[in-house]
């Protein structure tokens, strides 16, 4: 007899290392969107400070006093949640199975963060990604990852989440995607004052079955970062 499905939702935040449109750096104001957003499973982007030693913008001690999540440990740096910026949250309860970075071939420095997750005795494997400003460099950047992720969908139900940077619908980048993989119109998110631009993105498997998705819009959120976030609810088959 087949178990009943289980339903998830993830979203996907480009947070602007916690700064807002007022310009203050204020990540409890960011954690109160990831509330309002209430997702299991959260690819943050930018979660970084530019900077130095490039600490987390979202510090460890507010995530675990202020909020029911916890982050995925990348094991790169000590003072960061992320590693190029991308960042993966995950609910309490929720068991991390596997983790890991992954290199891509970039003009400025990216990256890509996975982890593949417990979630009611059910594997979900996630990818968060923030893709390159250069077209070219970001359709590589597409092949490489959705080929990835293509190979970890043989054997588990597989999410795509970030910031593609990408603004035109029939790029390459989404048909590097696309191949493999169905890719759901949240709407525009950015900017966040007039979200004209679709740039944040989330994808999935034959696996996953969508139930709901869009962006989130409030006003906490139209004035923490210049992205808002995007979401999806899916049942894991």
């Amino acid at each position: 007899m087949a178990g009943k499905p289980v339903n998830i939702k993830v979203a996907s935040y480009n947070i602007r290392k916690g700064i807002g449109l007022d310009l203050r750096r204020d990540p409890l104001r960011i954690l109160r969107v990831l509330q309002e957003v209430d997702a299991d499973i959260v690819a943050l982007q930018e979660a970084d400070r530019r900077f130095g030693a490039r600490a987390s913008a979202l510090p460890r001690v507010l995530i675990e006093n202020h909020t029911d999540y916890e982050p995925v440990p990348l094991d790169v740096q000590t003072d960061s949640i992320g590693w190029h910026g991308n960042a993966i949250l995950v609910r309490r309860g929720i068991k991390v199975v596997h983790h890991d970075i992954i290199h891509i071939p970039y003009l400025e420095p990216r990256g890509v963060v996975t982890a593949t997750l417990s979630v009611a005795g059910q594997a979900i494997t996630v990818f968060g990604m923030h893709l390159d400003l250069s077209g070219l460099w970001r359709r590589r950047q597409a092949r490489v990852i959705a080929d990835l992720a293509a190979a970890a969908s043989n054997s588990s139900a597989t999410v795509l989440m970030g910031d593609l940077n990408e603004w035109r619908s029939r790029a390459r980048t989404f048909r590097e995607f696309g191949r493999h993989f169905q890719i759901l119109n949240c709407g525009p998110s950015y900017h966040a004052t007039r979200p004209i631009g679709q740039l944040d993105r989330i994808m999935h498997c034959s696996r996953l079955l969508p139930s709901g998705y869009g962006v989130h819009r409030s006003a906490v959120s139209a004035r923490a970062s210049d992205h808002l976030p995007v979401w999806a609810e899916f049942a894991l088959d």
